[in-house]
């Protein structure tokens, strides 16, 4: 996406949203204008977090840090394979990042979102926060507050959404259309972060109004379905993730 395509959407965006997500799958560490989108929407009152597997804070951290950004949330869990040198240095610019930014106000979250399918790595990256990030380390009922800004997040492992296997079921929930929606880099809208392939295609950012979008009958059924617990969309009957609500 460009920087004006991004400039375009903010524009629409107001008055819609508070929260930009810059992922839709993908690493967002690895856009160039990253930092100056984060800039651009902090100045127009958007809050902007990101989900990053972690592996390029080492290099970018301290422009995401100043970049003005709202929230990271750090996936962790990517990291189950490599040499025990790897996993020190990528643990140890996690660790420094996660002190550093939310001394600095921002919001960080540590997933482990692989909950008994770990083979034991959990406790090795417990072992090394614990030993290099000083706090109260309370546990709840998600996960583990480190201290002011800094938690550990619990979670099981989902199956990614795919139009191509069997359905896991049409009896789901998911906050798709309600709390959410996504734009892919071409400006298809989509109901959530998890449709990368722009499957559930709702209309194009670029092309249609944004009201008109959110407001068509796809769009409606898809909200008004999952109140009652039901997935219009075949997509949505073969998402992991919607099991968990």
């Amino acid at each position: 996406m460009s920087e004006d395509e991004f400039v375009t959407i903010l524009g629409k965006l107001h008055d819609k949203v508070k929260f930009i997500y810059y992922h839709l799958m993908g690493e967002p560490l690895l856009h160039p204008e990253l930092f100056s989108f984060i800039e651009m929407a902090t100045e127009r009152g958007f809050k902007s977090a990101i989900t990053t597997n972690g592996t390029l804070l080492e290099k970018h951290g301290d422009k995401l840090i100043k970049s003005g950004v709202h929230k990271v949330s750090i996936s962790v869990h990517s990291f189950e394979e490599g040499s025990a040198e790897d996993f020190k240095r990528y643990m140890q610019s996690i660790a420094d990042f996660a002190e550093k930014a939310s001394n600095e106000g921002i919001i960080v979250v540590l997933r482990l979102w692989n909950k008994g399918c770990d083979n034991g790595l959990n406790n090795n990256v417990l072992d090394f926060l614990r030993a290099n990030i000083t706090g109260e380390w309370i546990e709840n009922t998600r996960g583990i507050r480190i201290h002011h800004k800094l938690h550990l997040e619990w979670g099981e492992r989902f199956e990614w959404p795919d139009i191509d296997v069997d359905e896991i079921g049409e009896n789901v929930y998911c906050y798709g259309m309600k709390d959410q929606f996504g734009i892919l880099c071409d400006g298809t809208v989509v109901p959530c972060c998890l449709d990368s392939d722009g499957v559930v295609n709702l209309g194009n950012i670029f092309e249609n109004d944004l009201d008109e979008i959110l407001n068509s009958h796809r769009a409606i059924a898809i909200r008004e379905g999952f109140k009652k617990r039901f997935a219009s969309e075949e997509l949505c009957k073969k998402c992991g993730y919607a099991r968990r609500f």
